[in-house]
């Protein structure tokens, strides 16, 4: 099993080409080819021609933007012919927050950022992360809006309850973990941190160990049991700073009631308050 092929969420935010970097990073890597998906939150227009004055800022900040679309674009291919990595960018300006879900789908592996709440061109939707993660299909690689990752994937630290969407997460990394320096299992608290519905038929965390040894995996074992009143994506967070982690692996888990996305406790956090990048599944 190998990631053949990368689709990379870009938009017009500060942190858009650090992430490609990471994302050409693994596609030179594995020998993927790597497709850019640029769609960026467009306010409608109309709002602005209602207050003086507004409309006029509208026009200047569409140009800018449009400026800084074509930059990303040339940088983009640019960056592909220096990688020696093949690839396509796609434009996709309407319904931003159904783009990458539609591309990924047709991909091994999706590269998106973090929500950075001080930089308003990251928002391409409400709740972005939350529903790509859970209506992709396809594992997605979230790299933090903050700090620099020297390496990705050498020191790998997995989540792992025995759930269906922690079994996923683990297959789903396979490539990364078989490439690994160093992967620890941390086996969660099974009664904390997630719905009640995924506590039933837990693995042990030696089974899923075994698992990884017959895919040439040496991982080593941790259990992470609960402590009162510190929840689990806390913990997961200060374990992965622990273990000198630079890549989290853990499913992701969520469900919808009525018109919201609930998700649960520690796949919240994570999302929220990653330190490293994250590769989740659902």
């Amino acid at each position: 099993m190998s990631y053949k092929s990368i689709v990379i969420q870009l938009d017009m935010s500060a942190r858009a080409h650090p992430r490609l970097e990471y994302a050409l990073r693994l596609a030179r890597q594995f020998d993927a080819h790597l497709t850019g998906v640029f769609s960026a939150f467009t306010p409608d227009p109309r709002s602005f021609y209602v207050m003086a004055g507004a409309a006029d800022y509208y026009e200047e900040h569409r140009k800018t933007r449009q400026e800084r679309h074509g930059a990303l674009e040339r940088i983009f291919h640019a960056e592909l012919l220096r990688a020696g990595v093949r690839g396509q960018w796609v434009d996709y300006p309407d319904s931003a927050g159904e783009a990458i879900p539609r591309y990924a789908r047709y991909a091994d592996l999706v590269v998106a950022g973090q929500d950075d709440p001080d930089d308003p061109e990251s928002f391409i939707a409400d709740h972005f992360p939350e529903t790509l993660v859970m209506t992709a299909g396809r594992p997605v690689l979230f790299i933090p809006y903050t700090g620099v990752f020297p390496t990705l994937g050498a020191n790998i630290m997995v989540a792992w309850n025995g759930s269906r969407e922690s079994a996923r997460a683990v297959h789903d990394a396979m490539p990364l973990l078989q490439r690994a320096d160093r992967v620890t299992v941390i086996r969660l608290n099974e009664s904390k941190g997630e719905p009640s519905g995924n506590r039933a038929n837990r693995i042990p965390g030696a089974d899923i160990a075994l698992l990884l040894a017959r895919h040439d995996v040496k991982a080593e074992v941790a259990a992470l049991d609960g402590v009162n009143d510190v929840p689990m994506g806390d913990m997961l967070i200060s374990r992965a700073s622990d273990l000198g982690a630079d890549l989290v692996v853990m499913g992701a888990y969520g469900h919808s009631r009525w018109q919201e996305l609930v998700m649960g406790g520690a796949t919240r956090t994570m999302l929220e308050s990653m330190p490293i990048p994250v590769l989740m599944s659902h």
